[in-house]
């Protein structure tokens, strides 16, 4: 036989072909497994002998030996033909809306109700997809949204972005619950109005956040001022930490009060039962109009949809 010519043209067909027949020592049972006639499979062997040059294999009573030529040529197309298995992998993926990546974003109580299950989700079918989470407030999402730096936020929309260039899709509204330390006085109360939490010290969000807004718009609406004893803290695991050792009380997002209550974190917290809820404005599922969403977000996207609508 002639020698191997500089540039191999092995193709994945006849690696796979060498591979089968290495495996199961039979040239006829290696053509079944490849859906092949046994003369198209020796015809092929015989293409890819003289493409490497030599023998590779040995024909012995007992079946078909690997030559040193046919072991060489086998560690190396395994690799090629994992990867290759692989790369239709990623394919099928790709085009079933599974691979790629995705950075989402949502403020603290659809990020705890919604996102955490539909990325789960997702990561359920694929593994392997790249997925980024941010929890932030509404500003920064659409900041960083307009920017093209998330594929889809879950926000309120502010009077200072131009709505015309988001799609926008509204999923709910939030309710603000209280939580407090356990051993707070008025922990196991039935019942607890504003008015008796008026004079307690306060961990709250900045002037501006929608949970602070409400919170203070339900005081208003009872006819009473704001509290004068007041911490202003964007922070929840510094919020937590305060409650924890003080009779401070902090309004946070329903979903993540609850969160918080529930074990094993849930023996330090507990909700204050107040006669009327407090209520925020919608959140909308945002994004870009300009920027068409990957196979990857679209589902993300549709599972959030679902999700909320359940």
């Amino acid at each position: 036989m002639s020698k191997p010519a500089a540039r191999l043209m092995l193709k994945p067909a006849w690696l796979a072909l060498v591979r089968e027949i290495a495996d199961q020592g039979q040239l006829q049972s290696a053509a079944v497994t490849l859906g092949m006639t046994q003369p198209a499979a020796s015809r092929m062997l015989g293409e890819i002998e003289r493409q490497v040059g030599g023998p590779l294999f040995l024909r012995q009573p007992k079946g078909m030996e690997p030559t040193e030529t046919c072991r060489t040529v086998l560690r190396r197309a395994r690799v090629i033909l994992r990867e290759m298995t692989s790369m239709a992998t990623d394919l099928q993926n790709l085009h079933s809306g599974f691979a790629g990546s995705v950075r989402v974003g949502a403020v603290t109580g659809p990020a705890v109700r919604l996102l955490v299950r539909a990325v789960r989700d997702i990561k359920q079918q694929a593994p392997d997809a790249d997925i980024t989470i941010d929890a932030m407030p509404s500003r920064d999402l659409l900041t960083l949204l307009t920017a093209g730096e998330l594929d889809l936020a879950i926000g309120r929309i502010l009077p200072e972005f131009d709505v015309q260039a988001f799609n926008i899709l509204p999923m709910s509204d939030e309710k603000v619950s209280l939580l407090v330390r356990g051993q707070h006085p008025l922990a196991r109360s039935p019942s607890v109005t504003l008015t008796e939490l008026h004079g307690y010290e306060w961990i709250i969000q900045q002037r501006g956040a929608p949970i602070r807004e409400a919170t203070l718009s339900a005081f208003a609406g009872l006819g009473l001022t704001e509290p004068a004893n007041v911490i202003n803290s964007p922070s929840v695991l510094l919020t937590l930490a305060y409650i924890a050792g003080s009779d401070a009380v902090a309004p946070l997002s329903d979903e993540v009060a609850q969160l918080l209550i529930r074990p094993p974190i849930g023996a330090g917290f507990v909700i204050l039962r107040i006669p009327h809820d407090i209520r925020v404005p919608p959140y909308y599922l945002l994004d870009l109009r300009r920027r068409p969403l990957t196979p990857l977000a679209l589902r993300l996207r549709e599972r959030l949809i679902a999700l909320s609508r359940a």
